[in-house]
């Protein structure tokens, strides 16, 4: 079901959230990484569960660049709609 949520993860998280807010149109008050994934390719690809608030929760695919490269962190797509007890999978 993934790793539990560490600061780093909250930093990656907290750094794409104006590029989801911008793509769904809306800000959210609550913003909580709760678990996490990682897929290694050309790069990192972290998969977070993050809570929105309420019974609410979405599943991000954030992508890392390697270091060389010197490139931000890309959202790079998420899911809306998920349950604290979705399982967490790379998409």
């Amino acid at each position: 079901a993934g790793q539990p949520t560490t600061n780093e993860m909250q930093t990656i998280t907290d750094e794409v959230k104006p590029q989801l807010e911008g793509k769904e149109g809306k800000k959210f008050d609550i913003f909580t990484a709760v678990g996490f994934k990682t897929q290694v390719a050309a790069g990192t690809n972290y998969f977070v569960k993050v809570h929105v608030g309420n019974d609410e929760f979405m599943h991000l695919r954030v992508f890392r660049s390697l270091p060389h490269e010197n490139q931000p962190l890309s959202l790079h797509s998420y899911q809306s709609s998920k349950t604290k007890h979705d399982e967490l999978a790379f998409f």
